[in-house]
């Protein structure tokens, strides 16, 4: 039998019947001896796919055991898929709204990791997973590659707090635009969006702007909830403090009173 398709047992040096940790074992010893990263010997990189095809075939078969055996031959005669490689990446809300390029590093399985440029696309929520295919270990026997799976998670960002596909966030206003209403800009990492404050507003209050939250390349993106905070000057200029005593002797209005 020519070493391309020699048996899977053989390929691992493991006797028929082993059992699942014993095929681990072998793979891994002969996994840290063969791989490129690793070996400088002719036909390591060959040598190493002929090992990652028969580990998998045989887990696949003790894994069905039991349940009717896997056909030798699809593995003598049939190319193997590369096995998937699982990764994660953290990324910020930037990102999330517009998307970018991320360079992520992924441990191969001698232990020697790899990197590769991917593509974060706009609109990933945290947690999500994204599927890069071909990306993962080459296949045996021109068998197709495997996918990288890349799991995506969101970075806090000092101002907006995000909860699924919804952001939150606090916006300061003056104590005259809470009173009187004003229109003020919000700013967001695909651009700044316009708040119609409403008048009569308290600190506290919250205002939402439908689709302004995430994108969601899947359906409808999510929403924006401004929560209303009202910020008074430090320091008063003569004019303020002025206008402010008129205020307080003109209004009859008790932020304490209860009675409604």
């Amino acid at each position: 039998m020519a070493a391309a398709t020699r048996d899977p047992y053989e390929v691992l040096g493991v006797p028929r019947g082993a059992g699942r940790e014993e095929i681990q074992r072998a793979y891994r010893r002969l996994a840290r001896r063969h791989h490129p990263d690793v070996s400088a010997e002719p036909g390591a990189e060959e040598r190493f796919k002929e090992i990652s095809a028969a580990y998998r075939w045989l887990v696949a078969r003790a894994r069905t055991r039991g349940r009717g055996d896997v056909d030798l031959s699809s593995w003598l005669f049939r190319g193997a898929r590369g096995a998937d490689l699982r990764a994660e990446v953290t990324v910020g809300v930037e990102v999330a709204y517009t998307g970018g390029r991320r360079r992520v590093t992924v441990a191969g399985p001698a232990g020697r990791p790899r990197q590769y440029d991917v593509h974060v696309p706009p609109g990933v929520a945290d947690g999500e997973r994204l599927r890069l295919p071909g990306r993962g270990e080459p296949g045996v026997r021109g068998g197709v590659a495997g996918d990288l799976l890349l799991e995506v998670h969101l970075a806090p960002h000092p101002r907006l707090r995000v909860a699924g596909r919804d952001v939150r966030v606090a916006v300061p206003i003056s104590p005259w635009e809470a009173a009187l209403g004003a229109v003020v800009p919000v700013g967001l990492p695909g651009g700044d969006v316009r708040l119609e404050v409403p008048a009569g507003s308290s600190s506290g209050r919250r205002v939402r702007l439908r689709g302004h939250g995430l994108p969601n390349p899947r359906g409808a993106p999510g929403d924006l909830f401004a929560e209303l905070r009202i910020v008074v000057p430090e320091r008063l200029t003569p004019g303020e403090r002025a206008l402010f005593g008129s205020l307080a002797r003109e209004s009859p209005f008790d932020p304490r009173d209860e009675s409604g």
